[in-house]
């Protein structure tokens, strides 16, 4: 029994591990330093990260969060060991820096030196140790410039590079570092505020509005552990996934998702959306007829084209037609291709026509358990419409980059009722140096993370009848009366 219970556990850790192994085909997220990038592992492809090649061909088998030197070629190299920063013959400071010139001329090596250094293989640990020794002013410098003298070199030649495994704090990190506008400039310190208001956790049902890369939509998925139903609302012709396809989910997280365009939200309240309309968007109605119409000409053609080639070649004139079979292939080989393109779309068509009815039969209930908005568009009709699908003594959360808008909405809830503990934020983040003797706020902070509006929906339908009744009570009025007669 105890090897039993022994083996169970080995095969259990195992389980566990192999979701921290890097595999080929897996989504992850490189970091050099403060700057990231989302790439997928895939074998023999070059990727480019801070002006600099590489395959990620070795990476595959090792954990999630190991650090890697690139080698030359452009492969991969694990790093076990952390280099020693500094000998200690040369860890020698000055008290001050006020007799150092910065000239130009304090250091001995020439570019072309470094360069020559690098062809004969040194690493970047190597490289920045000769810079340091080949310094004049860096034994002067005091024991905290040369700590930052060291970072800066590291920064610069050595090529380590760390491969993480994709979460919401680190791809919210990765988009407002580098393309903070594809996000509506949405920080993570705000993404984690609007998921704790939202109330978001597995087995709800959660409504989506973001035009933020998908970013919101992932962060909402990932906190629901693929329990539970996601309705990702959407404007134009489909929703916008690029931020969502880079925390890789697996196949059980994307059966929970559902999407449903915004245009026809108005139809599924008013109950005009009939089970043969849902679905069909700009290439229903007489698109679909006519892509039907071509397909049937397309094959008919291809089939009237068959016979006449065949009868050509049964016929004595069929000697003299066999310079022009090449062209006839290509062209029946065109046809083919396009009748099968015509396939693919009503395929296609019909799929999204099942995915858009079982989103409409989701929100037909209209009892969502939460609802998240961040959008570049204004946000009070949204608020307002998608309210509609949400049940009493439910949480919801719109972000805005300014602050105009929410006021907006604040105010028409407040004139429309159906909320309570309306709330209007502005988040506000700054980062610290914790080190020793100079623990300080970091000089370059964050200017603004937007605004947040957050309330609860109730059921108001009681209170419609009776706005006089919260008037003075009647006896008080009568007895007033006769004191004053």
């Amino acid at each position: 029994a105890y090897a039993a219970a022994a083996e169970y556990a080995l095969e259990s850790l195992w389980l566990v591990d192999e979701r921290f192994i890097i595999k080929d085909g897996d989504f992850v997220v490189l970091q050099r330093g403060d700057v990231y990038k989302a790439v997928q592992i895939q074998k023999k492809r070059k990727v480019i990260f801070e002006k600099q090649w590489f395959f990620l061909d070795n990476a595959v088998g090792e954990l999630y969060g190991s650090t890697f030197e690139v080698a030359s070629g452009g492969s991969l190299q694990p790093r076990k060991s952390k280099h020693p920063e500094i000998p200690a013959e040369v860890k020698e400071s000055g008290m001050d820096n006020r007799n150092i010139v910065d000239d130009g001329r304090s250091q001995k090596l020439t570019r072309d030196d470094i360069e020559t250094l690098k062809e004969q293989g040194l690493k970047g640990q190597e490289i920045v140790q000769q810079l340091v020794e080949n310094s004049t002013t860096f034994r002067d410098k005091t024991e905290f410039a040369q700590e930052k003298y060291i970072k800066k070199k590291k920064k610069k030649y050595e090529n380590i590079i760390t491969i993480l495994k994709p979460s919401t704090r680190i791809l919210a990190l990765m988009y407002h570092g580098r393309e903070p506008g594809k996000i509506c400039h949405l920080r993570y310190d705000t993404l984690a505020q609007m998921l704790t208001l939202g109330n978001i956790h597995a087995g709800s049902k959660v409504i989506v509005f973001e035009t933020c890369a998908g970013l919101v939509l992932g962060a909402v998925m990932e906190r629901m552990g693929g329990y539970g139903s996601v309705i990702q609302m959407y404007p134009g012709g489909g929703p916008t996934r690029a931020a969502t396809d880079s925390f890789g989910f697996p196949e059980h997280f994307h059966r929970t998702l559902h999407e449903f365009p915004l245009c026809k939200v108005k139809a599924l309240l008013a109950g005009t959306l009939s089970p043969d309309e849902e679905g069909k968007d700009s290439v229903d109605g007489p698109a679909a007829e006519h892509l039907d119409t071509t397909a049937g000409q397309l094959a008919s053609s291809a089939n009237e084209q068959r016979k006449e080639r065949d009868a050509e070649d049964s016929s004595p004139e069929g000697m003299e037609s066999s310079s022009v079979e090449p062209e006839d292939r290509d062209k029946e080989e065109r046809e083919r291709r396009k009748e099968n393109k015509a396939q693919e779309k009503k395929v296609k068509m019909e799929e999204k026509r099942k995915k858009l009815s079982a989103a409409a039969a989701l929100l037909q209930g209209r009892n969502a358990d939460g609802l998240v908005v961040a959008s570049r568009f204004h946000p009070c009709p949204v608020l307002l419409t998608l309210l509609r699908f949400v049940a009493p003594s439910r949480p919801f959360v719109v972000y805005c980059q300014y602050r105009e808008p929410l006021i907006e909405c604040y105010s028409k809830l407040r004139e429309q009722g159906g909320v309570i503990n309306l709330r209007l934020s502005e988040t506000w983040l700054r980062h610290y140096q914790v080190l020793p003797n100079r623990t300080h706020p970091v000089l370059l902070m964050s200017g603004g993370g937007g605004y947040i509006l957050s309330g609860t929906t109730i059921d108001d339908s009681a209170s419609a009848s009776g706005p006089q009744k919260a008037e003075e009570p009647a006896p008080k009025r009568i007895k007033l009366q006769e004191t004053v007669a």
